[in-house]
């Protein structure tokens, strides 16, 4: 039991970095959310933000990526349970990009507040 419990745990871990590496191969939006996180990590180094201030950023930047993976999965299961125009799967699809914009939103207010003070 002990053996294959810790093999399908460790199998679980690799799923879900193939899911990662996924997302970036196949999402545009996936690449500029990571080239935004390198710039802001960069950025926080460089201006030696406070651990509080690394929790916001760190937090802030799960949020936005959770909401945009969640985003892309929405749209693939509706693309597939209906890939003709449907009035309600349009109405899925854009609440689920809705949750990404206000995360972005968020972000880059959570941004501004930390680093805006820095800059100044």
């Amino acid at each position: 039991m002990g053996n294959s419990y810790i093999s399908r745990r460790i199998a679980s871990f690799g799923y879900a970095f193939s899911g990662i590496a996924a997302f970036l191969r196949s999402e545009p939006h996936a690449r500029i959310h990571a080239a935004a996180t390198l710039f802001v990590v960069a950025a926080g180094c460089w201006y030696k933000l406070s651990p509080p201030e690394w929790i916001w950023i760190v937090m802030t930047i799960s949020l936005v990526w959770i909401t945009e993976m969640f985003n892309t999965v929405v749209e693939k299961i509706m693309d597939h349970l209906s890939p003709q125009q449907h009035p309600k799967v349009k109405w899925i699809k854009d609440v689920a990009a809705g949750a990404v914009l206000v995360a972005a939103m968020g972000a880059v207010i959570t941004g501004a507040l930390i680093f805006i003070p820095h800059i100044c």
